[in-house]
Formats: structure tokens, C-alpha cells, sequence
């Protein structure tokens, strides 16, 4: 599948989130909202719904692919739950952006969230995840988290394995959550604490490394038993232990020597203080000016006529005062996209908390 992924990866950084706070994004009714196929049943009972953006349609997303993303696409995610102390229902809306994802794909996914937030009487938290970034939210959802090169637009289900072009599975984590990876070809990336599966197409190797742990590599039993099974028992498997195999081995010969050029970047960690900005068009015009940082940056300080930005370097939380102008409101989310973008981790987590919802990533970024 490496071979059929979009050939160029977006370069967010010459790039705002366009439609949003647009006039499109602006003039989404409720009206709309209620015509719209894919939100039929949408947050009216407990549990998880997944939508993937194609040609600018949303379309339901297989429940037997939930876990399972492809970084050419965006995704809608939307996580039904009950108050625990009213029963009403409550909910969290993500949009999930692909590495190869185009701004038409993320756009469609920003303003149809929107619309989804809209539908719901303004009820969701909203959230922006980065693939590679997550929310410890949006990670809590799945037992197995599979990030696969391709698309909507690459025919990734229909693919024989004789065509299949090499692909390279990492798995990583501990019991409760393991997350899978394609990454490059290269051994460089392989790492003795992890698993990884070599998918040939008709032939298989799990690679154990050294120090991984028993959780991944029974997910990599799974997984390999999985990709066995749709291909109707044409492939074959076999099992490497690192310190037992030979660097002669045909496995490696499948693997790069050097480094990718383009390699997953991890969030930098920045020991960043925390900084409160405060977003106001008081003046006539809507600006975003610093209010506190590092100890200064407590609850206390947000004002229900405005709408304010934290930053901690780790998520960026947008908390919308009820009294804040309508510019205000909508354009909270933008304001957080275009900041980041300028910051040393423009992927991190957004999330959009209205006064009076709860949500815990931030109630722990101002207690921090």
C-alpha cells in the first residue's frame, strides 16, 4: 500500500484551516444540518460513530474499520455518553486529519463538524486532532489504534495481495491500548522495545524486538492472523525474535538502510510555560492579546463576555464565554489553528469548551 499514498504531504505550515470561519463555515444552518444523510440517528444513543470525508460527502465509516485510519483521509468522530449524575445524554465531536490529507478533505471535515455541533444544539465539546497527535481522549476510544498509508481515493480495499507493495506495521503500548503504525521501509526505525509485521503480500514476518513486551506482540499475533484470514490462507507467516535472527535474513533485505526523509516528528518538548490569551473584539476589530502565564493562569481569570486560548504546550484548550460576541464565538477555533501554526507544536490538540460543559483535558491543564 506504500506506493499507492498521495505523493506530496501537505505543508500545514503555508496553510490555515480555510473553511473555517468562512463564510460557508459561518452560514451553516440547523436547517442544513437536519438534511444531511450522514447525521440520520447522529449522538442519539451511547456509543462511538465514525464518518470519513470522500469528495466532500460524509460517509459512514465501517464499524468493522473503527480504530482503523488512512492518512491520505479526514474523519468525523463522535462519542455519545450519559451524565453520570442526569442521564442526559453528552457528547465529544473530534475531526481527525491524515498527514496526506488535502485541505479540501480537512476543510469539509472542519465545517461538517460544525454542522454536527449545530445539529446538537451547540451540546459537543469539539475537538482538532493531527494524526500522530492525539488526545488522550480520542486514544481512549479504541483498544487498537491503525494508521495505514492510503485513501478514499486509492482503492485500498481491492488490492490483491500479489499487488500489495511492502508495508512496514509498528506496534507499540502497553495492555488496554496498543496503537498500529505504518511507517517506512528503513531499518533505522526499527526499535528493540516494539513489534513490527512485514506485509509482503503473500508473505509475512512478525519481528519481536528485544525488549518489547507481551501485550504487543500478542496484538501483532492478532493482527497477522487478521491479514491471514482475508486473504483466504494464501499467505504464509513466520515469527523473528531479534536477538535470534540473522541480519542475512530475507527480512531485512526488504528494509532500507538510512534514514526516511520525510520521519514522524514527535511533539517537541518544550518545558513550555502556560499562557492565557484572551480573545476580544471590544475594540471593533477581534484580537487575541496575552492575559497570564505560568502561575498567573488560574480559572478565575476566564470572563464569561469573551473567549480565551491556553496553551501549555501539550494541548491548546479554547474556552467560549456564553456572553462572548457571535465573532467571537465562531471564530475561536480558527484563531487556535492559526496561533498554533506559529508555535514550536502546531499539531497539538484543540478542544473547544463552551461555559458551563466539562471536560477533563482542561480542568487538568489549568490545575497543572
Amino acid at each position: 500500500m506504500a506506493g499507492l499514498v498521495k505523493a506530496k504531504k501537505y505543508d500545514w505550515k503555508d496553510s490555515n484551516l480555510a473553511l473555517f470561519g468562512s463564510k460557508l463555515e459561518k452560514d451553516v444552518k440547523k436547517e442544513s444540518a437536519e438534511t444531511e444523510p450522514a447525521w440520520q440517528g447522529a449522538g442519539l444513543e451511547v456509543g462511538l460513530q465514525i464518518w470519513r470525508i470522500e469528495k466532500f460527502k460524509v460517509k459512514h465509516w465501517p464499524k468493522d474499520e473503527y480504530g482503523t485510519f488512512y492518512n491520505g483521509d479526514s474523519y468525523i468522530i463522535l462519542n455519545t455518553y450519559k451524565d453520570p449524575d442526569t442521564d442526559a445524554l453528552k457528547w465529544d465531536v473530534h475531526f481527525w486529519i491524515g498527514r496526506y490529507s488535502t485541505q479540501d478533505e480537512y476543510g469539509t471535515a472542519a465545517y461538517k463538524t460544525v454542522e454536527l455541533d449545530t445539529l446538537l444544539d451547540d451540546g459537543p465539546v469539539q475537538h482538532r486532532e493531527v494524526e500522530g497527535y492525539e488526545s488522550e481522549k480520542f486514544k481512549s476510544y479504541f483498544k487498537e489504534i491503525s494508521v495505514l498509508k492510503g485513501g478514499c481515493d486509492t482503492g485500498f480495499r481491492h488490492v490483491a495481495p500479489e499487488q500489495y507493495e511492502p508495508r512496514l506495521l509498528h506496534f507499540s503500548g502497553a495492555k488496554g491500548h496498543i496503537e498500529v503504525k505504518e511507517v517506512p521501509l528503513y531499518k533505522s526505525l526499527l526499535s528493540s522495545g516494539d513489534v513490527y509485521i512485514l506485509d509482503l503480500g503473500l508473505k509475512l514476518y512478525q519481528w519481536n524486538g528485544s525488549g518489547s513486551n507481551k501485550d504487543e506482540r500478542f496484538k501483532a499475533v492478532q493482527y497477522l492472523q487478521k491479514i491471514k484470514d482475508e486473504r483466504n490462507g494464501k499467505a504464509s507467516a513466520e515469527t523473528l525474535d531479534e536477538n535470534d535472527v540473522s541480519t542475512a535474513h530475507e527480512f531485512y533485505s526488504h528494509l532500507q538502510d538510512g534514514e526516511p526523509e520525510n520521519g514522524d516528528s514527535e511533539p517537541a518538548d518544550t518545558g513550555k510555560v502556560k499562557e492565557l490569551y484572551r480573545l476580544s473584539d471590544a475594540d471593533g476589530s477581534l484580537d487575541m492579546k496575552l492575559e497570564a502565564e505560568g502561575d498567573a493562569v488560574t480559572k478565575d481569570l476566564l470572563d464569561p463576555a469573551d473567549v480565551f486560548l491556553l496553551d501549555d504546550g501539550k494541548n491548546c484548550i479554547v474556552w467560549v464565554g456564553e456572553d462572548a460576541s457571535k465573532a467571537e464565538k465562531t471564530k475561536g477555533m480558527t484563531m487556535a489553528h492559526q496561533y498554533l501554526m506559529k508555535s514550536t507544536n502546531p499539531f497539538i490538540p484543540i478542544t473547544v469548551v463552551k461555559q458551563g460543559q466539562v471536560d477533563a483535558t482542561m480542568d487538568m491543564a489549568f490545575a497543572a
